[in-house]
């Protein structure tokens, strides 16, 4: 029997201030039509000064308990994928643990900006097939809206908040491509692009920062490196884009989700797409995608799932699964 790493439950938390492009217009010379017609965004939630990413991510992982049955203490570990932490450290993992009562275990944050829960998922599939736990929460949560540049039109409308969290679970399978749990991941990253997706400050800077991206640049590695790294997991699944139920991106921008589908040859009826409604939530994005398509009735057992994401680093991944 080969170990796999099975899902459990999942759950998402998202701001209770929605941001429709109508308000932006008043204080960022921009419009809905431009927004809409280059990243597909028609709202984002904002978090208040309350809604920490920690908060966020606790609240996640409520319901993703909830939803699987388990109590706090069934969990081994928590790995939270965050670029965002409230603080410089404690990580947020462990800020997220003591708020669910978690009294074992143990919990650290990753950090691979949108690619993060990708990086995350990865980690605690190695965690889970290695033995080191049984069962673990793995959350992407941010607040991206404070580090966005609010005279920078082209990319303040891009972003929103929100933390969405997936339980995992050790289980059992025939080492094919019908098992359940994650089956196959393909992992990727190139420093030498760093200049086209960064913040410019941090701790050893001594300055906040704010977020800077050359969205053409972007765009361009994006499609590109998404389709090849999923086409790479999915090789090593031994799965076709015909077996594909769903694909799960990270919801950056429309015409990047589409492009690469296209690319991958799977077609857009079955790609989850909440960009509209979230705008960018960098590693939150695929936990709450997923989240909210298993709540709407797309997502169901036994389905096979594409997931990829890249963010800046940059740092790209995919994840094939069968849920």
């Amino acid at each position: 029997m080969t170990p796999r790493a099975v899902v459990r439950g999942i759950g998402h938390y998202l701001p209770k201030r929605v941001v429709p492009n109508s308000d932006l217009e008043k204080t960022v010379d921009t419009t809905d039509e431009w927004i809409v017609s280059r990243s597909g965004i028609k709202q984002r939630h904002f978090a208040s000064d309350e809604e920490t990413t920690s908060f966020m991510a606790t609240q996640a992982a409520k319901a993703a308990l909830a939803d699987a049955g388990l109590e706090p203490d069934d969990i081994d570990a928590i790995i939270v994928a965050t670029s965002t932490p409230d603080l410089t450290f404690p990580s947020a993992a462990t800020m997220i643990q003591a708020g669910l009562g978690m009294t074992r275990g143990f919990a650290f944050d990753v950090q691979a900006v949108c690619a993060g829960f990708i990086f995350a998922l990865a980690n605690a599939n190695a965690q889970i097939i290695s033995g080191q736990a049984n069962r673990v929460m793995v959350i992407g949560a941010e607040t991206f809206s404070k580090l966005m540049d609010w005279t920078d039109r082209t990319t303040c409308v891009l972003f929103g908040d929100g933390a969405g969290a997936l339980i995992l679970e050790a289980g059992t399978g025939n080492g094919d491509k019908n098992d359940r749990g994650i089956l196959a991941l393909d992992l990727n990253s190139d420093g030498s692009h760093r200049d086209i997706l960064y913040v410019d400050g941090g701790v050893s800077k001594n300055s906040v920062g704010y977020l800077r991206m050359e969205g053409k640049e972007v765009f361009r590695h994006a499609v590109e490196k998404l389709a090849q790294t999923a086409e790479t997991a999915m090789a090593k699944a031994n799965v076709s884009a015909d077996d594909v139920d769903w694909v799960v991106p990270h919801q950056a921008n429309i015409r990047i989700i589409m492009g690469t589908a296209r690319k991958m040859g799977v077609p857009a009826e079955r790609v989850v797409t909440t960009v509209q409604d979230h705008g960018n939530t960098s590693a939150a994005s695929i936990p709450l995608a997923l989240s909210v398509a298993k709540a709407n009735g797309q997502i169901k057992e036994n389905d096979l799932i594409v997931t990829e994401a890249i963010g800046g680093g940059l740092a790209w991944g995919a994840v094939v699964l069968r849920w």
